[in-house]
């Protein structure tokens, strides 16, 4: 679903036959001018898609940044400013605030983990644990609070994980027909693999055949032993039970990447406002 997809959907579900409180209590002719305003710390994001639904609610409306995407803000700071019809200017207030603090809940919490990996290699990766039909806004303040996007769906890359790999038959049964797979469909997809222990990253070892090993729900020390293992011969993903008290400890390790499904799950809305500062 695209961006200006999600944004008719959502004004439809929203607006329905029409915004009847603004209609009967506000002068059609009216106008006025409204800012955002941050009401805590974090790392906004969504600015870009705010001004779409307030331009797709009335394209006349006047709207300025003073901020970008991905900006660090704090209380009280301005972040952008409408101005045109107070009807249009209500009837989109809602919307915009729903996807500007959730964007920005995403940035803010992501921010805070990318900050541990300064000084090392390791990228902070999103999965696909997001919002129904809102996994492109998700990925997108995922991407303005530091951290960098997984597979976007099932379509764009092959992941064995431990379901897929216990109904096939096992490591290199799964492993054989991912390849066959993508020979017969002609298919140009990186394979990575989950492994729950040592013996199955031992299976994935010595079968080959993939370009990254997920270490699933490993300890510190355990990826610091599968990394002596692996030696440098595959991309490696550490995934499950990181948390931002120990995701340096493991970017210590080495590993390529840290996934979180936390990054887009388990958030909390950056408090913010849209305040009618000036009628005319």
């Amino acid at each position: 679903m695209t961006i200006d997809e999600i944004i008719k959907n959502a004004l439809a579900e929203d607006l329905g036959n029409g915004d009847h409180t603004s209609l009967s209590t506000i002068p059609a002719t009216a106008t006025g001018r409204a800012e955002l305003m941050i009401k805590e710390n974090g790392t906004i994001s969504g600015i870009e898609i705010a001004r779409k639904v307030f331009k797709t609610v009335d394209p006349e409306i006047k709207f300025i940044n003073l901020m970008d995407d991905g900006q660090m803000v704090k209380k009280g700071d301005i972040v952008f400013t409408v101005s045109g019809k107070s009807i249009s200017i209500l009837s989109a207030e809602r919307l915009a605030l729903n996807f500007l603090q959730r964007m920005s809940g995403i940035s803010t919490n992501t921010r805070k983990m990318a900050d541990k990996l300064d000084g090392y290699n390791t990228k902070l990766l999103d999965t696909r644990k997001t919002s129904p039909n809102l996994r492109v806004l998700e990925k997108l303040a995922v991407k303005a609070g530091g951290g960098n996007n997984h597979r976007f769906g099932l379509f764009d890359m092959i992941l064995i994980k431990d379901n897929h790999v216990d109904f096939a038959g096992g490591i290199k049964a799964a492993i054989k027909a991912a390849h066959e797979y993508l020979k017969e469909k002609v298919l140009d997809l990186k394979i990575e693999i989950e492994v729950r222990d040592f013996n199955e990253l031992h299976d994935v070892l010595e079968t080959g055949g993939v370009d990254r090993i997920m270490l699933d729900n490993f300890t510190v020390d355990g990826i610091r032993t599968a990394m002596s293992m692996i030696n440098g011969r595959y991309k490696t993903e550490a995934s499950g039970g990181i948390t931002l008290d120990n995701i340096r400890s493991y970017a210590e390790t080495g590993v390529d990447y840290i996934s979180s499904g936390a990054l887009t799950h388990q958030i909390k809305s950056l408090d913010m406002s849209l305040k009618a500062v000036h009628n005319f």
